[in-house]
């Protein structure tokens, strides 16, 4: 699989829907208490944000506009990010 592939899967199997379901969790979260603290709201639209990041991200790669050596770093530093919120 060449680092393009692999970052494709990364974004569309892993990471894109991480991102979904906690925004999922915190909807769930909001409608429970009905009451959208400001922390939530802020954590919401950030979600939403990284989210459509990583949306054009995988636009990007899909489109051939990175090459192997930019997929490989972004996977790299996905990586350290997941790593770090463990």
């Amino acid at each position: 699989m060449t680092e393009s592939e692999d970052l494709i899967d990364l974004l569309e199997n892993d990471v894109i829907p991480e991102i979904e379901s906690f925004i999922d969790d915190l909807y769930e979260k909001i409608a429970e208490t009905k009451n959208a603290t400001d922390d939530d709201k802020t954590q919401l639209a950030e979600l939403q944000e990284l989210k459509k990041e990583f949306a054009l991200l995988l636009d990007e790669v899909k489109n051939g506009e990175l090459d192997e050596e930019e997929c490989r770093a972004i996977i790299d530093e996905i990586d350290m990010m997941r790593e770090e919120e463990e």
